[in-house]
């Protein structure tokens, strides 16, 4: 089942499965390691929500973690 980003719970892990927006934000976050098949952890949900890709913590929007959809547990 896909769900938003925003929805992860702290410390859930999922595979991100699709990036939704335009084509400039959607290769920003494939720059940042958003794009599809990599693993994303939340650390601190909200917003900014903190995340963990691969070895990288980022913080996105709340709005902007809307638009990212994951597989959790994979």
């Amino acid at each position: 089942m896909l769900m938003p980003l925003e929805l992860m719970a702290p410390g859930e892990t999922g595979v991100i499965e699709q990036v939704q927006g335009q084509p400039e934000w959607i290769g920003r976050m494939a720059e940042l390691g958003i794009r599809h098949g990599n693993r994303v952890q939340v650390l601190s949900p909200g917003s900014p929500c903190l995340l963990l890709v691969g070895d990288c913590r980022l913080c996105l929007r709340v709005d902007e973690c809307a638009r990212i959809l994951v597989r959790l547990g994979h």
